[in-house]
């Protein structure tokens, strides 16, 4: 039995404005801040350049936008920038590297840019996502930044340096480095989506959040101590999904996972819908009535069986209704076709077909969409629960590009932890859920503990 119940979906959890947590201060729009005075002086600069392993991103004072993103685009390329950057209003050192991780569905990039606006300081990270069977309009992006840098961050196209993660990493290494004539470095996947973790969790205000119907999106304060966010689960659905043990600090441990996961959603809606993106399959799940497709527990037993605890809406069976219903359609058309009652024998058949001519019984692409997005959810949401259970993690992360930011996927995946925890385990997600590689891939470009906030209480000057 699934434990998601059919219902009308919550408001878009992505809107709303970041605010302030306990103990952090923000400061106002760009266009009313003046500039501070820099003290990294030009040794300083080009010491960055030449060693970009120095450089400390100063995170003090981030915070997430919601303004309209600023990378320039092309009229026609093929890719999306996530509208959530992450300002960096104190960082005035140079950085001369993107980060890009590369999966089997889509390849993510991170990279850092100045505020175009004179009178601002900082910069900002910016998002996009690119389909990875176009990885060619991924590598002209980064080769666009490359001939940008100078004017981006102040380091010059030759400086340039490539971090990469992800099974394209090495798939497209000798692609990516003929293409651009620069290094590139590539780090381990696990190792890049737990350090990406991590610092979205101790670093960055209103990233963290809870989600149910009820109250769309509560946000998470950052943890006082960083060591407290451990032990936890990490739940990455990507194509497929991997269940990580994170105990420490880069210490973790594979322990799960399923093949059912994002590609399988996107696969099967793509033989059964006329989807042509994960976005549309998405917004197709919007609109669609899964009880037209799934066998509930109402249909089975006439109202819900409170002896277990399973509300008449629950699903017993996903797709459950199909082949009574297909069948049904078929014999009508049969009968419908032969008024004298004739059935066609199996020799009677055209070769290579599978069923007789008829009209098939019409289940709309909506329904469709929705119904196997909560098999997939539910599914992966029961598995990462008997993981935490097993293995006693209280708090369980759910990060990938499945997920998109969509209502109903968290939704389904919020309820199946509370419904099989009884209530004792709860599920997180991030606003930036798609990106923990590519961020962990960019961060490893920095010494040990480098966005920390103690980490500038040394004897160091200063940055900013």
């Amino acid at each position: 039995m699934s434990p998601h119940s059919t219902s009308t979906h919550a408001p878009d959890p992505t809107a709303g404005e970041p605010g302030k947590t306990s103990g952090e201060t923000r400061e106002g729009p760009a266009e009313t801040r003046t500039r501070r005075t820099t003290f990294a002086s030009q040794n300083d600069i080009e010491d960055t350049i030449l060693h970009p392993g120095t450089v400390r991103i100063n995170v003090q004072g981030a915070f997430i936008t919601d303004d309209e993103p600023v990378t320039p685009r092309s009229e026609g390329e093929e890719y999306e920038h996530d509208p959530r950057d992450i300002r960096l209003p104190n960082h005035t050192a140079v950085v001369s590297h993107i980060a890009v991780d590369i999966g089997g569905s889509l390849a993510k990039l991170v990279y850092f840019s100045r505020e175009h606006n004179g009178t601002s300081v900082g910069g900002r990270l910016n998002f996009l996502k690119f389909e990875t069977e176009k990885i060619d309009t991924c590598i002209g992006f980064m080769h666009k930044l490359q001939n940008d840098q100078q004017q981006l961050n102040g380091s010059k196209p030759e400086e340039l340096c490539i971090m990469a993660t992800g099974g394209g990493a090495f798939k497209y290494y000798d692609r990516i480095r003929e293409a651009l004539g620069v290094e590139v470095i590539r780090e381990d996947e696990m190792e890049c989506l737990i350090i990406g973790l991590d610092f979205f969790i101790t670093e960055i205000p209103n990233e963290v959040f809870t989600y149910s119907e009820e109250q769309p999106m509560t946000f998470v304060p950052i943890p006082p101590q960083p060591s407290s966010i451990y032990p936890y689960l990490l739940v990455n659905i990507g194509s497929g999904v991997s269940m990580i043990k994170v105990s420490g600090p880069r210490q973790y441990e594979r322990i799960g996972g399923t093949s059912l996961g994002g590609g399988t959603l996107w696969g099967l809606l793509s033989l059964l819908t006329g989807a042509r993106n994960f976005d549309d399959m998405l917004k197709l799940a919007e609109k669609g009535d899964n009880s037209t497709v799934d066998l509930l527990v109402g249909d089975i037993y006439g109202t819900a069986y409170n002896k277990i605890g399973l509300k008449s809406t629950h699903i017993a069976s996903s797709f459950g209704k199909v082949y009574k219903a297909k069948r049904a359609a078929e014999r009508e058309a049969e009968d419908g076709c032969n008024g004298d009652g004739k059935h066609h024998d199996e020799d009677e058949l055209v070769q290579g077909s599978s069923e007789l001519p008829h009209t098939p019984a019409k289940f709309r692409s909506e329904d469709i969409s929705r119904s196997l997005l909560y098999a997939v959810s539910n599914n992966i949401g029961q598995i990462a629960y008997l993981h935490a259970e097993k293995h006693g993690l209280p708090r369980i992360y759910f990060g990938g590009s499945f997920i998109g930011g969509h209502s109903q996927t968290m939704n389904t995946l919020s309820y199946a932890i509370r419904f099989w925890s009884k209530g004792t385990k709860q599920a997180y997600f991030l606003r930036h859920e798609g990106y923990l590689g590519a961020v962990g891939a960019f961060l490893k470009r920095q010494p040990r503990n480098w966005g920390r906030r103690s980490s500038f209480e040394d004897t160091r000057p200063s940055l900013h």
